[in-house]
This record gives C-alpha cells, structure tokens and sequence, in this order.
C-alpha cells in the first residue's frame, strides 16, 4: 500500500509543480508545494518518479481546509520515498492532480513520460525468474505483490516460474547472446541459492578467466598458522584448458579458455555477451529463508524496497568468488568444476547444517535452527590445510591480540580493533575506488605479484569460511564480517581450529549480537585475501557455496572486483 496520498488540484489549489533532476545522477524528482500552509498536512515532499498516468475525467476531491469537490480531468504521478522510521525501506506514493483542460494533463503526462524514458539507467526490459519453493514457498505471492508496480513504471517482462530446481540455470546458460541483450538485466525472486542458480548460468558460459593455482601447486612446506616460512613468491594462475576437458556440465567454457593477450577472443557470439558487462544488472528481490545479499546490498528485508531500487535503475558493483574444485573425493581424479558465488563458500560447520536441514525440508526455514542446534551438538571438527595469499596492508593486523593470549591487553587490543571498523554503506568510498588489479574487457588476478607470498594453516578445524561480503542476515545482524565490502577485491577467510564446546558457542553468540566480535577468539583465524586453497584429510565435510552444496576434496577460490552490476544502492543503515 502507498505510504500516502496527495490529491491536489491544479486551479484551486495553487499548487506549484516543478520538475528536477536529482541530487544523485539522474534521477527524476518531483516536489509539490501550495501556497497556502500543506506543509503541516504532509504534502510538501521530495520524490523519485518511476511513472505518470492520465486517468480521464473524475471527482477530485480539494484539500481539507478548502472544503471543496471538482470534477474535472486528472493525472496520478507515482514516485518512490524512503520510509521515515527505516532509513533503508523505501516505500511507493502517489499524487493526483487535477486540471479542467485534458490537454493541459496529457501534456504533463507526456513531459514526465518522456524524461523518464531519457533515463538510460533504468531498465525498459526485464528477464524475471521466480522461484516458488523459496523460503516459505511464497515466491510467487511476493512477485504478485509487486508486479504491478513495475507495470506502473512500463517496465516490459518476460516472467518464468520454475518448476523444478536447476531450470535456471539451465535457461540462463542456454540463451543466446543476442536476446540476452535485449534485456537491461535478470531478477530472481527468491533466495540466495536461487540467486546462485542465475548467476552460474550466466557466469560459467560467458565469464572468461584463469583459474587459480591448485593446492598440489602450492607444495612446499610451511609452518602453521601462517606463521612459517614462505612458498613460491611468483605462481603463474592455472590455465583451464591445461587441465583437460571437464565433464561436468557446471564447465562448458573452459576448453575454449586461453592465457595472455588472447584470452579473451572467442567467437563473436562470446564477444557480444560476456563479463563484467555494465550494461547488464543482476536484481534480487528477497523470498528466501535469510535473504542475506539483499540485506547486505539494500540494507533491508523488503521486497517492495528491492522492486523499487530496480525501477529506479539503481546500481552497485559486486565482488564475485569463483570456486574451482580439482577432486571430488580423495581418490577421484583431477576434473576441474567451477562454482560462482556471490556471498559465502563454507565448510565444516556451514556445509554440515546444509546437509543436514535437507532432510526437514517440510519443516521450512525452521529446518535451519533444528539442523544447526543437531551439528553444533555433534560438534565434530575436520583436518584440513589451507594456503592463502597475504597480503601487504594486512600484516600489522597480526600484532597484539595473537600475542597476548587471554589478557586484558588482548581486550583492548579487540576495543581499538571495532573501532576502526569501516562498514560499507551507499556510496561507500572503498568500494567506489578504482581496482588497479582488474580490466573491464578481461579481468585477471594481478596480484598475484613478484612480491606476493603464499601462507598456510594446517590443523583440525570446525569450520572455514571465505565471505565474499559480510553476510549480514536477521540472525547475525552484523554478519560474519562486519567490516566486509560489496566491491574491495578481497575474500575474507575465517578459520575456526577446533575448540572446546563452550568456546565455539561463545563464538556462535556473538554472531548472534549486535556490535558483536566473533572473531575476537584465540581459535578463530581471519584472513583478508584475494585467493585461497583448500585440502582435506580423513572424513571429509561438504561445502556450502552459497547455501548449495558442493562436494570437494581439493579446491582453490579467488575474487573478481566487481564483476557484476546490482540493481541495489547499498544500505544505509
């Protein structure tokens, strides 16, 4: 429901209306102001237009303390404003004007029209997904809650709902490059793992990249904890096409994949189509069970809010993590199988409460809590060894608080860390700075330097963890990592060693609270990298990337900065 209606009368009212550009880009505003006092009653405000609509003649009924009714022609405006008690909720209104002459209203109509449609950033043509077993099974009652609103706002749509699990991806990486461009952008309507679903379809056929070294590559022995002496300084990045053709169908494109100069030359239908692509936009619009990229992108859980940043053609780049497993299982052979994701590899703890909500799935997002409270019960640990490339401006992160187990300096040290902690918000200026280690034609990892140093921890571990942004979710509200950025390069890796029962649940509470550290703990590990490698031994987990599971006994991850565009602004709270 619209947050409030204006109903103001040309030749009555006196009402002056002017038209602007906004503050922010292009955006279209509008603001309305009548020369007698409406300000107390609420009509004096500042909106984003998305559309304007004549609606022929009609009762017009004059404001309050005017105590009139006209019939005469009339035309509504519908904008966007932000809430007043959500600083990150936006919420649809609607003004009616109205004017004896129809003429004098269609051309209103008509200018406003005609400068929204001047807008490149916002989107004429959409491809929209909806995912029907989402969360709660209401993916289709939230797109029919707002579908009419981008009716409103003219935005043309080809809507698929799907009926089996897979089908996105398999529509998504079986389009053509030439109607793929016929579209501004892809929405889901759905969660994360839907979310997933898209983004691989689009990513594995058309985003062309090295993959990262493997761990065999990265063989010489180091100490724990990454403490130790240091492995080859200048590894070359692993050709896909040298490790023979894969059979999985997740990696179709990866025997056309080259190095140098050439790797991004393929056939024209590749070149027409491929990423990052500015010009193309990825937009979610939450029904999931935690929703976490749209909460971590908008800042709010709200449906309308997302709809409503779509329409607008607002944007945002996000870093995306590309997962490559090299063995299935310790005893399978060497067939690279690539995963894309776009907030959170995990193993141990994290891909045990997957495997495990799976079999209460009628118990819907509830399965989660039940499931999770099942494996921290269990509370089993998993050896594994883990490289990850340092990096420089993170070395005098290892100071104090690994040196002073337990004591109160260890404390302050925690205090003066939160402090520094620098949140990503609208406009973030971290996020906004250039990356100097990537292309916009054919981006690469570039650091992977003469001064780049490969570190490792090896040991038994209850989980690992690789955020890609912070994760931020109802049940942690400040996410895994606080200070994670939607678009810095950087993948921040989060070891848990094994620990008592006790200690990992003070952990979990922490999680669990607002202006919490749960990094702040002798047996928790944080790494801010662009790469890792992975490897394990004995009983093997399974991972969660991006709340789907993946198998994997050896794999390596790195991050693209901001290989994809967001229909989102970043929260602002």
């Amino acid at each position: 429901m619209p947050c409030s209606t204006s109903i103001l009368s040309f030749s009555n009212c006196l009402v002056m209306c002017y038209l602007s550009r906004g503050p922010f880009g292009n955006n279209l505003s509008i603001s309305t102001r009548c020369f007698a006092d409406l300000e107390e009653m609420g009509a004096d405000c500042s909106i984003d237009v998305y559309s304007a609509e004549f609606i022929d003649w009609g009762l017009v009924h004059e404001a309050a303390f005017l105590g009139q009714s006209f019939e005469m022609y009339r035309f509504t405006i519908r904008g966007v404003q932000k809430s007043k008690t959500q600083p990150s909720v936006l919420v649809p209104s609607f003004y009616t004007f109205g004017h004896k002459d129809s003429q004098t209203c269609q051309m209103w109509v008509n200018r406003i029209n005609d400068l929204l449609n001047m807008d490149a950033e916002r989107p004429k043509n959409l491809l929209v997904f909806v995912n029907p077993k989402s969360g709660k099974g209401l993916g289709c009652k939230v797109w029919e809650t707002v579908a009419p609103t981008f009716s409103q706002a003219k935005v043309k749509m080809k809507v698929t709902v799907t009926e089996r699990a897979g089908q996105a991806i398999d529509m998504m990486s079986s389009i053509t490059s030439r109607e793929l461009s016929s579209y501004d952008g892809v929405v889901a309507v759905g969660g994360d793992g839907f979310f997933n679903e898209i983004l691989n379809g689009l990513l594995l056929s058309r985003h062309k990249c090295s993959y990262p070294p493997s761990p065999t590559e990265l063989n010489h022995p180091v100490e724990n904890n990454g403490d130790g002496p240091v492995l080859d300084t200048n590894v070359d990045i692993r050709d896909p096409s040298d490790s023979g053709e894969d059979e999985s169908p997740l990696l179709k494109q990866s025997t056309d994949l080259r190095t140098g100069d050439d790797s991004c030359q393929t056939e024209a239908e590749d070149v027409e189509f491929s990423f990052p692509n500015e010009k193309f936009r990825f937009g979610l619009i939450p029904a999931g069970s935690t929703d976490a990229i749209v909460i971590c992108t908008t800042g709010a859980r709200d449906a309308m809010t997302s709809a409503l940043q779509i329409i607008l053609g607002k944007a945002v780049c996000l870093d995306i993590a590309q997962v490559v497993r090299w063995k299935k299982t310790s005893t399978s052979k060497d067939e690279p199988c690539v995963r894309y994701a776009a907030s959170f590899a995990g193993y141990g703890f994290y891909g045990d409460v997957i495997t495990e909500s799976e079999k209460y799935r009628w118990m819907g997002p509830k399965r989660y809590d039940y499931a999770g409270t099942k494996v921290f019960l269990r509370h089993r640990s998993y050896e594994a060894e883990v490289a990850y490339l340092e990096v420089e401006s993170e070395k005098k992160n290892i100071g104090p608080e690994k040196e002073s187990t337990g004591s109160w300096t260890k404390g302050l040290w925690s205090l003066l860390k939160k402090s520094e902690r620098v949140a990503c918000r609208a406009n973030c200026n971290i996020c906004k700075t250039k990356a100097g280690h990537t292309s916009a034609k054919c981006p690469s990892l570039q650091p992977y330097s003469k001064d780049s140093r490969w570190l490792k921890s090896k040991g038994r571990f209850l989980s690992v963890g690789a955020a890609v942004i912070s994760c931020r979710n109802e049940k942690a509200p400040d996410g895994l990592v606080a200070d994670a950025h939607l678009s810095d390069g950087f993948l921040h890796l989060i070891l848990i060693k094994e620990c008592p029962h006790a200690c990992y649940l003070c952990h979990l509470l922490q999680l669990a609270k607002k202006d919490g550290n749960p990094l702040d703990f002798e047996f928790v590990e944080h790494h801010k990298t662009p790469a890792f490698t992975f490897t394990s031994f004995g009983k093997e987990s399974i991972w969660n990337v991006d709340g789907e599971l993946f198998q994997a006994h050896q794999l390596s991850a790195q991050v693209f900065r901001g290989l994809i565009n967001l229909f989102a602004s970043g929260p602002d709270a």
